[in-house]
């Protein structure tokens, strides 16, 4: 989730430029709808609807095509919604971030005896990078498109990051980089290109983490406090993998059995790690 929440920032930070991509148009008066659709609330976990003058932008980033309901079932779900609420055109397309040859990827429509029903997908990796590179907002998804050289591609896009002017953009987009990137790359050749305190100090980090505890608090409300620790759990484990790239069983171990608020304090700490030593001495510390 951390890598699609991740981009359900960076458009809700930079609307227009994701509306000047996938709709081909000069955005007008773009309004971020923070709303639960009628009957039972959808949990938009990586979606975000973006209403222009005329249209609704329904946009969903994720990861893998795998999903409960499936995809097809759930984009005419927000259809019929959406369409009953605002009334207006709606344009939905799907992103997918990491490739993979799975058919959920390549599906692109719901068909069932007297209802059809068509959305956009678009496979980040089938992607040309240089509309990708033309907008600050869409350089982490540059790092994932269509080349020879994925390497050579996340030097082309630090060097865009390192051309924005403002201080506290610039270090957002950079984080936000880092993050996207390790779907495809090694940490080793991310660090190369980007001060490892960038990530620490990001505003995007600080919202990861923050969700994990909202997450955890909202879990443990609704399901008990068990819940609301492996919410929490999980995210660690995320973040800890993409550290360290490996973590052992016996490392693991001892990060399962942590309370909800050791686990809060190991998340924060963890981008301070660059190797299981320092996972261990955090572990062996009071």
């Amino acid at each position: 989730m951390t890598y699609d929440n991740t981009l359900k920032y960076l458009v809700e930070q930079f609307p227009e430029q994701f509306v000047r991509w996938l709709l081909g148009s000069e955005p007008d008066d773009i309004q971020i709808l923070k709303t639960e659709l009628s009957l039972e609330p959808i949990r938009a976990d990586a979606i975000t609807f973006l209403k222009t003058a005329s249209q609704i932008l329904h946009l969903e980033v994720q990861t893998l095509p795998t999903s409960t309901p499936p995809m097809p079932l759930r984009m005419l779900d927000y259809w019929v919604r959406l369409h009953r609420q605002y009334g207006c055109d709606i344009e939905q397309v799907v992103i997918f971030l990491k490739p993979t040859n799975l058919e959920l990827a390549f599906a692109e429509q719901f068909t069932a005896r007297n209802t059809s029903h068509r959305y956009r997908v678009i496979r980040i990796w089938e992607q040309s990078p240089e509309p990708l590179l033309a907008a600050p907002g869409l350089l982490p998804l540059a790092t994932l498109a269509q080349t020879d050289s994925p390497q050579q591609l996340l030097e082309q896009v630090a060097a865009q990051v390192n051309m924005i002017e403002e201080p506290a953009q610039q270090q957002s987009i950079a984080a936000c980089v880092q993050l996207v990137a390790g779907l495809i790359l090694d940490k080793e050749i991310i660090q190369q290109l980007f001060r490892r305190d960038i990530m620490r100090e990001s505003v995007i980090y600080q919202e990861i983490l923050q969700e994990g505890k909202e997450e955890g608090r909202e879990e443990g409300r609704e399901e008990g406090r068990e819940e609301g620790r492996q919410a929490q759990l999980d995210l660690v484990l995320r973040l800890l993998r993409r550290q360290l790239h490996e973590l052992n069983s016996d490392l693991q171990a001892q990060v399962e059995l942590l309370s909800l608020a050791q686990l809060t304090e190991l998340g924060e700490a963890s981008l301070d790690f660059s190797s299981e030593t320092d996972l261990v001495h955090w572990l062996n510390s009071d």
